[in-house]
């Protein structure tokens, strides 16, 4: 781990346990990065939101650059999490200066399928991938409780959000669906609506509008995996379609991190 482009000591950890601050997780291959723009973008709108402060975008790629490179790898999984240590919650209006914390951790890829079910369920803020993720591991654990793989999250009105780490995208016969409503709009997500090649759409969709789907696949930005049921509903054409979303995010260009 790294805070600010030194190696992280005990006393800035420390700092780091408060829950107050924003990350984004990405995967490098070759020292580059699906959608870097996306994730710092998502990194200095966030520490605007939450902090008032602006985020200098190229230290922070010079400092992830620097992590991979005091690792000694160029394929890694990277988590930068973006804090304050001058953050006092008596006072927290005030501006502070930002820290940014980047660990360093070993690829992944995630295929494997997975049978979900619906929760009623939505996160503090839901637009920012901010570090409270209690509640996000705590459904996923009791929908593996009850039997599926991880929990598909229903707003107050009914209407599809986000998986508890991921985003997903329906298929219902005649085009791909981005169920919307209030929820993390992933980078992965972004990249598959930007060069999907075939009919989709954006739209709210209701739990009853469930019913109706033939395929489903979540994504994130570390990979894209089949729904193979909904609510033990199951969708045969899911593997398919994952793979259709694969091929996609083979042809996405990879970005360079420059040290």
């Amino acid at each position: 781990m790294f805070c600010n482009g030194e190696q992280a000591d005990a006393a800035t950890l420390r700092a780091a346990l408060v829950n107050y601050g924003h990350f984004t997780s990405l995967q490098v291959r070759g020292n580059a990065v699906q959608g870097l723009d996306l994730h710092l973008q998502r990194l200095a709108h966030a520490t605007q939101v939450l902090f008032g402060s602006v985020l200098d975008e190229g230290q922070v790629q010079r400092w992830m650059a620097q992590a991979l490179q005091h690792a000694g790898v160029a394929d890694a999984s990277l988590r930068v999490t973006v804090f304050s240590r001058a953050f006092d919650f008596r006072a927290p209006l005030a501006t502070v200066a930002v820290d940014v914390l980047v660990a360093v951790s070993a690829p992944v890829r995630l295929s494997a399928p997975r049978a979900v079910c619906s929760v009623r369920y939505q996160r503090e803020l839901p637009a920012l991938k901010h570090v409270g993720t209690f509640g996000l591991f705590q459904q996923r654990r009791e929908a593996m409780a009850a039997g599926f793989d991880d929990a598909l999250f229903l707003n107050e009105e009914g209407l599809v959000s986000e998986g508890s780490t991921w985003n997903l995208a329906l298929h219902d016969g005649q085009q791909l669906v981005w169920p919307q409503a209030p929820a993390l709009r992933g980078t992965a997500e972004t990249l598959l609506r930007q060069h999907w090649n075939g009919p989709q759409v954006a739209k709210p969709v209701g739990v009853a509008e469930l019913d109706e789907v033939q395929a489903a696949f979540a994504c994130n930005a570390s990979g894209i995996w089949p729904l193979v049921a909904i609510d033990g509903r199951a969708l045969a054409g899911s593997e398919a379609l994952a793979g259709q979303g694969r091929a996609v995010m083979a042809a996405v260009p990879w970005q360079p991190l420059q040290a």
